[in-house]
């Protein structure tokens, strides 16, 4: 659905201060690690309204929480906007926004049962690369939150029973700044809106949670493996203490939810750490190709209706693996607005699938 967002003014030092806090000098710098264009950096920067899918890629980089600082108000209607068409068929990103997100109802479930119910548990989301994980993780910080005009005809958006008293926080371990033990407390503490000590070391951070954290709050790791392997400040005693903390000092209150390609004691194993935080996940979510039921309902979503053989040959060819389904429906689509009725289409998406076949085997 087409939508721009803006910044609500209240929030516009924190979001100014948030820059620096993140080492970028400037925001020419900025706008070099994000995808929106520097134009764009700027308009968010002074609460101008920006495409939706970059307000939320920003706030997310500064590690800021974009539903406390978005302006409520729709903003399509104003006529000095320009209404931008939203991407029926995402490759190559995560999917963001949830009336996107297809599938997984059967994990989301069992996730939502888990997250309900007091005292949290946590859970690991286990699936090969391009899988869909990051894009599962963004589904359950936002869906709760989002209003039912935004999403699906008939969508499930109810999983919880107060959504509006949980915190989701993510941390994505590709995020080089996620290396560092202090920026990482700092963005725990900064999405809870929770003052941050200085020096904000373990014991600092520990004492600020144990003393302040009332409401649900769900931690989403992303790409722990790459934390594991890379960031050597991230030793056993940084994840010691966040297991004590979800497991003695939070009141059933803290959960956390990773994402990985294999087993977290594997994992850890693997890359020399011997922490117990690595054997709190009582769920384990293996995410594989779509039900044929759910690749349908992806394909069905297509502005314009994809001829039943071609429905038939994209589920075929991709094995309902959700980024091959993604490719396939987008090259069929354009060709539809195109009005090309020949079977390019086809050669140009075998083409584009070669980099991800492995998702095959």
């Amino acid at each position: 659905m087409p939508r721009s967002q803006k910044v609500d003014s209240e929030y516009l030092p924190k979001i100014n201060s948030a820059l620096k806090r993140n080492g970028y000098p400037s925001k020419s710098k900025f706008a070099e690690h994000v995808t929106p264009s520097l134009s764009t950096v700027k308009n968010f920067f002074a609460g101008k309204p920006v495409d939706f899918e970059y307000f939320v890629e920003i706030c997310e980089t500064l590690g800021l929480d974009w539903q406390e600082i978005s302006e409520k108000e729709t903003l399509a209607t104003d006529s000095n906007l320009p209404i931008e068409e939203t991407s029926p068929f995402i490759i190559g990103s995560s999917i963001k926004h949830p009336s996107r997100f297809f599938g997984r109802k059967k994990e989301l479930k069992r996730l939502f049962q888990i997250l309900k119910r007091h005292p949290l548990q946590n859970a690991a989301i286990i699936g090969k690369p391009r899988i869909g994980k990051t894009s599962l993780l963004h589904y359950l910080k936002y869906i709760t939150a989002t209003p039912k005009e935004e999403l699906r005809q008939q969508q499930k958006s109810d999983w919880l029973t107060h959504p509006e008293i949980y915190k989701w926080i993510f941390v994505d371990f590709q995020d080089s700044r996620m290396a560092s033990r202090e920026n990482f407390l700092n963005h725990i503490l900064d999405n809870l809106n929770l003052k941050v000590p200085y020096p904000c070391d373990l014991d600092r951070f520990m004492d600020v949670v144990s003393d302040n954290l009332k409401n649900p709050t769900v931690i989403l790791l992303d790409e722990i493996g790459v934390g594991l392997q890379r960031c050597e400040e991230l030793d056993d005693e940084f994840w010691e203490s966040l297991r004590s903390l979800a497991t003695n000092h939070t009141g059933g209150n803290l959960a956390f939810i990773l994402a990985t390609h294999e087993s977290p004691t594997e994992l850890a194993r693997s890359t020399g750490h011997s922490s117990p935080f690595f054997n709190i996940f009582g769920y384990t979510a293996y995410l594989k190709e779509f039900t044929e039921l759910e690749a349908r309902e992806l394909i069905a979503s297509s502005p314009i209706a994809f001829p039943e053989e071609d429905v038939e040959w994209i589920l075929q060819q991709s094995c309902c693996v959700p980024l091959l389904l993604q490719i396939l429906c987008s090259e069929r689509l354009f060709s539809l607005e195109e009005g090309d009725d020949g079977e390019e289409w086809k050669e140009e998406g075998l083409l584009q699938m070669k980099p991800f076949i492995h998702l095959l085997g």
